[in-house]
């Protein structure tokens, strides 16, 4: 675990200046962050769609871009190497993470993992509810960010998870206990829920939910306004007789 203050600035993101190379360089970051985010949303849209009609949950992980087996860097099948860039990239995301809270003047432990085949850097800390955001949109925000920071070292799709003030294991612990409410309801009354919209991460939680209570679910819509939609058993049925 690594101890982040305000006063360390050894990590902090390198400045820059306004003339036309960094202009250039900051153009081509923002495309490259849109590129990854629309892609990320296509193949979220694309899973949960092949995971509701094969019976299962959405993908793998959070159901967020770079399933196992696309290719990344710590794939499964790696071996040794695969856990050796998975470390790196928690390296790199730490570093990236320490230079933000630098800016921004905050303080907060920086804790590095790797879960699976999955990178994860946690921070924890008394003021950096404004490092979630409402609905955990800032949050989201961070993570994208930092996996372009990864991709930019290491040349590879990152699908490294952020976590801040365990907003995110409180978030799954809520989700799981709504999908089970929801499938219990559904069963019991043989009505379909829509549930609110939900990001990618929220929805693979939900779907896991449903299918361990012996129900389907699929997803519906665009993004950001995609969300989940539990089915009873016999509409479940005709759906994939359907598909």
């Amino acid at each position: 675990m690594v101890a982040v203050t305000g006063d360390d600035n050894s990590g902090a993101p390198a400045p820059t200046d306004s003339s036309g190379t960094d202009g250039a360089m900051a153009a081509d970051d923002q495309t490259a962050a849109e590129a990854m985010i629309a892609e990320r949303d296509e193949e979220e849209s694309e899973r949960d769609e092949v995971a509701s009609a094969d019976g299962e949950a959405a993908a793998p992980g959070d159901g967020e871009a770079g399933a196992p087996g696309d290719g990344e860097a710590g794939a499964p099948g790696d071996g040794e190497a695969g856990t050796a860039d998975l470390e790196q990239e928690s390296e790199i995301a730490a570093d990236y993470i320490e230079g933000l809270l630098d800016v921004a003047d905050l303080d907060g432990d920086i804790d590095m993992d790797v879960e699976g085949d999955r990178p994860v850097v946690s921070v924890v800390g008394a003021t950096l509810t404004e490092l979630v955001g409402p609905h955990g949109e800032v949050l989201e925000a961070l993570q994208e960010l930092t996996r372009l920071a990864v991709h930019r070292q290491t040349g590879a799709r990152s699908r490294i998870m952020l976590d801040v003030g365990g907003y995110r294991a409180r978030r799954r612990q809520e989700l799981a206990e709504l999908g089970r409410r929801v499938a219990e309801e559904v069963g019991r009354t043989g009505v379909p829920q829509r549930l609110d919209a939900m990001t990618p991460f929220e929805r693979k939680v939900v779907h896991d939910a449903v299918a361990a209570a012996g129900l389907r679910s699929e997803s519906e819509g665009e993004e950001p306004s995609r969300r989940v939609v539990v089915l009873p058993v016999d509409e479940a049925a005709e759906v994939v007789v359907q598909g």
